[in-house]
């Protein structure tokens, strides 16, 4: 598996970026979160004057061996093939949100139990049709986790030599909220009922079987390293997100983060290398209790939250134009001697 060198994010500019932004021409925090975003996002590219280049939207998809059964996931398997279609045809809502901010959109599959070989617009980065069942065995073998990891590298490593310093993740997959459930559940050390919720529509009686079924494979594994819960727990698609998330913070490039399944993949990340956390962004809050949750174990505070729970990385192309807003003001609103404007 790939190894990353994530730095801090540079604190020696903190002081002067502050100052930037407290002499221009508004009361102190008046601007409230875009001088947050702004600050950190001139440390993570060590400069006074940051820029938002060639923002990227990217979609993993892989499909789940336990949807198979449809004990967790209201909806077939096959959605999530049809879906990467529909992303490939442009009808999604990560399409035209994409289409109307200008944001570049790339999708991958990670793993879907679909040949899309004769299908243009998608990347192919397969690891298998799709992950083992975790109930039986582990969702992936060691090496195919580190195949994922190692690939979704990869992938940003071609992104960023395009020019793209922001770039935001988002996932498609049947059963994926289960995986991010386990994940969150391994990592947070919380009950499975304090995690769960209702994806794509499962009702009380559907959230209680599947807490139920997903109670029992915590007790099956047992596993605690975070490759081991990765690998065991995770798909491909999250895995593959672990790792691009891991090579964007190394390059110095801003990683918005989308809604549970992709910050469960965070969480990954995040013991594996606690410096991500400087480089990331939260886009939105998302309906799933989980993910409240993780945003609150994490004392992050998302930018949107406006009932979003639909994944497709929709949360994070939403807020790209708050990035935007936020350097251009830091860049182009005059201070307060630049536009002789008194302040007291």
């Amino acid at each position: 598996m790939n190894t990353f060198t994530i730095a801090p994010i540079n604190n020696t500019l903190k002081l002067a970026l502050q100052e930037k932004i407290d002499h221009k021409t508004k009361p102190i925090g008046a601007l409230g979160m875009l001088e947050d975003i702004a600050l950190q996002i001139g440390q993570i590219q060590s400069t006074l004057t940051p820029e938002i280049n060639s923002p990227s939207i990217v979609v993993f998809a892989g499909d789940h061996g336990i949807a198979k059964k449809g004990e967790v996931n209201p909806f077939p398997q096959e959605v999530t093939a049809q879906m990467v279609l529909n992303f490939a045809n442009k009808g999604a809502a990560i399409n035209v949100i994409c289409k109307t901010n200008n944001l570049d959109l790339y999708v991958v599959d990670a793993g879907v139990n679909y040949d899309f070989s004769a299908v243009n617009g998608i990347i192919d980065a397969k690891i298998a049709h799709g992950t083992e069942n975790y109930q039986v065995q582990a969702a992936m073998t060691s090496e195919q986790c580190a195949q994922a990891i190692n690939k979704g590298a990869e992938i940003i490593k071609d992104i960023h030599a395009k020019g793209c310093n922001t770039v935001g993740f988002g996932e498609m997959g049947i059963g994926n909220t289960s995986s991010a459930t386990l994940l969150m559940s391994s990592f947070l050390d919380l009950p499975i009922e304090e995690c769960v919720g209702a994806g794509t529509g499962l009702n009380k009686e559907g959230i209680n079987k599947k807490a139920a079924i997903l109670s029992a494979v915590i007790k099956k594994h047992q596993v605690k390293s975070p490759l081991e819960v990765l690998k065991t727990y995770g798909g491909f698609e999250i895995a593959m997100m672990c790792g691009a998330m891991l090579q964007a913070a190394e390059l110095n490039m801003v990683v918005l983060i989308d809604g549970f399944i992709v910050t469960s993949a965070l969480l990954v990340a995040k013991a594996i290398d606690e410096n991500i956390l400087d480089y990331c962004v939260f886009a939105h809050t998302s309906g799933e209790q989980g993910h409240q949750k993780i945003l609150s174990h994490l004392n992050v505070k998302p930018i949107l939250n406006i009932g979003l729970r639909l994944g497709e990385g929709t949360g994070a192309a939403l807020s790209l134009p708050i990035l935007k807003s936020a350097v251009n003001f830091l860049n182009e609103m005059a201070s307060f001697s630049e536009a002789n404007v008194t302040n007291n």
